[in-house]
């Protein structure tokens, strides 16, 4: 049931991170704050497709 998903920065949509998820627990997408290196700040991370 775990599924791997992408990370994207909100503020620069750079795809930074890949992680996986269980998709019967949390079947809406993540919302994650991360590190973006391309901002060098700590930024809002949503899931993609």
């Amino acid at each position: 049931m775990r599924v791997t998903i992408t990370l994207e920065c909100t503020s620069c949509h750079a795809r930074n991170y890949l992680s996986t998820k269980n998709k019967r627990n949390s079947p809406e997408r993540i919302e994650v704050k991360k590190f973006c290196p391309k901002e060098r700040k700590v930024t809002l991370h949503r899931e993609t497709k």
